[in-house]
């Protein structure tokens, strides 16, 4: 007979509290719960009293081995209540259908037209950092995802839009964040309905627009909004996937290219190595596609900090049956929740887990499946991974091109927002390197 899930004691609750307090962040006690009650343990918060389960086998359960007895969509979850029907929080057919729409202009066949986009915005944010300066990668991390999501994928300029939603866009990644909603599901949510309507507003009218063209023969339906188009979905459909795809798509590699700059600054041996790696593949050449996926150790440095710093560092499902892992029960109805920064911080997968190593992954071929899930897996695997990662080398490598950057702040800390972001921010100081190409006009 199944045993129920075990809750850790208040002795441990005491210590993973203390722990909290001295690192600052929730992972801290959940690494406690961990190491003391093993990889199926339950957490009561209140109402919110979830399953947690670690390890790579945790994670093909949920994954693969039972994926169609769990389902995503929760209305108890603020994403959901903000995404309504988006690709991320549907279900069984209607997911893969949305999926099957939306997946065309995310494919690698599309990349060597993408390159010189990335390339651009890159350039276009950095332009205005002066030489000693000390800026934020967080920050303008987050305005080059952005302008680079939005030109590559929506085929909009977004410079200007971002300016007028840059607020809003913020006021709705905390309103999904974790938060009150955990304990109070009518939390007070200040500013969330204006910050709503006015995104709302930008995405209807950029619909309404693109339809118009579209009729009229002056748009083409590539990218994502025409495809949404041609596809027969209506307006409010259209605008789910367009604002999952806004707020997803840009947040995950916002939190990557922080991480990233964070973790080069803190080992200015990788710094060097990566730069070096940039100047012998590239010198002051424009890259190519192909030109960057061969800048291999900035490729392990990515996988790295995804490793380490995951910006999606939790799945989260319910159970649609009752359910049995490991030998413990799991009800029906119940929240699960698999633990990607846990298990990819698994001692017994990772040697020295929590020690920043790019090199470990020039030995992938041997690593234990479903230990590395910075982009899910199975059926559900992240739609835009491949995007991501290759706006990831493109940013990081012109960046590397362009300027020498370092370190002036390494006091971070892991956040629990939408995504795992490094706070209270990194703080680079920047110079601009001499002899790099500038992108032609």
């Amino acid at each position: 007979m199944a045993r129920p899930v075990p809750t850790p004691s208040s002795q441990t609750g005491l210590r993973a509290l203390k722990a909290l307090l001295r690192e600052r962040h929730p992972l801290a006690a959940l690494r406690v719960f961990y190491a003391e009650t093993g990889n199926v343990f339950r957490i009561r918060l209140g109402r919110f009293n979830p399953i947690i389960l670690v390890g790579p086998q945790a994670a093909r359960f949920v994954l693969v081995d039972a994926y169609e007895h769990f389902r995503w969509r929760n209305d108890y979850d603020p994403v959901t209540e903000l995404l309504r029907h988006g690709v991320l929080v549907e279900d069984g057919a209607t997911h893969d259908t949305l999926r099957e729409i939306m997946s065309p202009p995310l494919h690698p066949k599309r990349f060597s037209g993408y390159v010189t986009t990335l390339l651009r915005r890159t350039d276009q944010v950095s332009a205005g950092w002066q030489d000693d300066a000390v800026i934020d990668m967080l920050v303008e991390m987050r305005k080059v995802t952005l302008l680079n999501l939005l030109d590559a994928i929506y085929g909009v300029d977004f410079t200007e839009p971002m300016r007028l939603l840059w607020s809003s866009i913020l006021t709705l990644i905390r309103y999904i964040s974790p938060g009150l909603w955990m304990f109070w599901r009518g939390a007070p949510a200040p500013g969330v309905a204006a910050a709503r309507r006015q995104v709302d507003h930008y995405l209807y009218e950029l619909i309404r627009t693109r339809r118009v063209a579209i009729q009229e023969g002056r748009a083409s339906t590539d990218d994502l909004v025409g495809q949404l188009i041609i596809a027969g979905l209506d307006d409010a459909l259209i605008r789910d996937q367009l604002l999952t795809i806004l707020i997803a798509g840009h947040d995950t590699n916002t939190a990557l290219l922080a991480w990233s700059w964070y973790l080069l600054g803190t080992h200015p041996e990788a710094m060097r190595r990566a730069r070096e790696e940039v100047d012998m593949q590239l010198g002051a050449q424009l890259p190519n596609v192909e030109q960057l996926s061969q800048l291999r150790y900035l490729g392990w440095v990515i996988r790295e900090a995804l490793r380490l710093y995951p910006p999606i560092h939790l799945g989260s499902r319910v159970a649609a049956e009752d359910l049995e892992f490991d030998g413990y029960h799991i009800p029906a109805g119940h929240r699960v929740i698999y633990s990607i920064y846990l298990t990819q911080r698994d001692a017994s997968v990772w040697p020295d887990p929590d020690v920043f190593d790019p090199e470990r992954h020039a030995r992938g071929a041997q690593q234990v499946p479903f230990a590395w899930l910075a982009f899910g897996g199975g059926r559900r695997n992240c739609l835009g991974a491949a995007f991501g990662q290759l706006e990831a080398r493109a940013v990081l490598a012109r960046l590397l091109q362009t300027f020498e950057l370092r370190l002036v702040h390494s006091s971070v800390h892991p956040h629990m927002g939408a995504t795992l972001e490094p706070r209270p921010g990194v703080l680079m100081r920047v110079r601009r390197r001499k002899g790099a190409m500038p992108l032609p006009e």
